[in-house]
C-alpha cells in the first residue's frame, strides 16, 4: 500500500484493488490517513456492500463509478423450487477456481440472487457458472443501478456460556467441542470483525462478527445478562 501510495503521490499513477472486506479498508485508511496528494476512495457496487474495491489517484483526478471496474450479475433460476443461500453461491464460485478477492457482496431476496464481480473476470465467470448447489442457473449483467437491498438475517439462538473467551463463544456458535474449536482458531481459520484471531482467549463482544472457514459467518446479537450460575446468556446469530 506504501508503494501504491508513492506510485500515485509522485509517479501520478492510478492504481486500482480487488476486493477488500471492512478491515483491510480500515487498514488503508489507517496507513493512506489524510494525504493531500493522493485520493481514496471504495466502492462494491452498492451501498449496502461490505466488500468493496479501492481506488488510489492524484488528488486532481475524480472517480466515477465506471473507474471499480465492477460487474453485477443477476442469477436466473427456478426460485419457486428451489432456494439459493449465501454459502451456495459462494461455493460455486469458490469451484470455479475463482480467488475470494475477485468478486465482491452476494445479493439476496426473496426471489433474487445478485453477485458483484471483478470485470476482468466477468466473462469467465459468466461462461462457466452454471449450476449453484442443485439449481441450473443463467447469469444476465445488469447496471450496478439494479442492485437490490440484501437481506439481512441471521437464525437466532439463545444459550449459556461460562464466558467470553473465543473458543467458548465458538464452541456454542456452531456447536462444535472445544477440543475441534481450539486448532480452528490456533490454525487461523477464525476472523473476529474481519481479523484472524489465533487466541483461544481472546475476549469477544457484544456486536462482533465472527466467521470460522467452512463453517460460515456469525454475530454475537446480544449479552441479555448473567444466569443464576454466573453464566453469560446471549442471543447469537448465524447467517443463513
Amino acid at each position: 500500500m506504501l508503494e501504491w501510495q508513492e506510485a500515485v503521490a509522485v509517479r501520478h499513477l492510478e492504481r486500482l484493488s480487488d476486493f477488500l472486506d471492512p478491515r483491510q479498508q480500515q487498514i488503508v485508511r489507517g496507513i493512506i490517513g489524510h494525504d493531500d496528494d493522493v485520493s481514496l476512495s471504495f466502492s462494491g457496487g452498492s451501498r449496502y456492500a461490505e466488500r468493496c474495491r479501492m481506488r488510489l489517484v492524484p488528488s486532481y483526478l475524480e472517480t466515477a463509478i465506471e473507474d471499480y471496474q465492477l460487474t453485477l450479475f443477476d442469477i436466473v433460476y427456478p426460485s419457486k423450487f428451489v432456494t439459493l443461500e449465501h454459502r451456495d453461491v459462494l461455493g460455486a464460485m469458490m469451484n470455479l477456481g475463482v480467488k475470494r478477492e475477485k468478486f465482491g457482496d452476494i445479493f439476496l431476496s426473496e426471489e433474487t440472487t445478485q453477485i458483484v464481480v471483478a470485470t476482468e473476470i466477468a466473462d469467465y465467470v459468466e461462461l462457466n457458472l452454471q449450476t449453484i448447489g442443485k439449481a441450473t442457473v443463467r447469469l444476465n449483467r445488469i447496471s450496478l443501478s439494479e442492485h437490490i437491498k440484501p437481506k439481512d438475517e441471521w437464525d437466532e439462538v439463545t444459550v449459556t456460556a461460562s464466558s467470553m473467551r473465543l473458543d467458548v463463544v465458538i464452541a456454542q456458535m456452531y456447536k462444535l467441542s472445544r477440543t475441534k474449536v481450539t486448532p480452528l482458531i490456533e490454525k487461523g481459520l477464525v476472523k473476529v470483525n474481519w481479523k484472524v484471531v489465533d487466541k483461544t482467549d481472546f475476549l469477544i463482544a457484544e456486536g462482533d462478527y465472527l466467521s470460522v472457514r467452512h463453517y460460515g459467518r456469525s454475530k454475537v446479537l446480544a449479552i441479555e445478562g448473567m444466569t443464576k450460575k454466573e453464566k453469560y446468556r446471549l442471543r447469537l446469530g448465524r447467517k443463513r
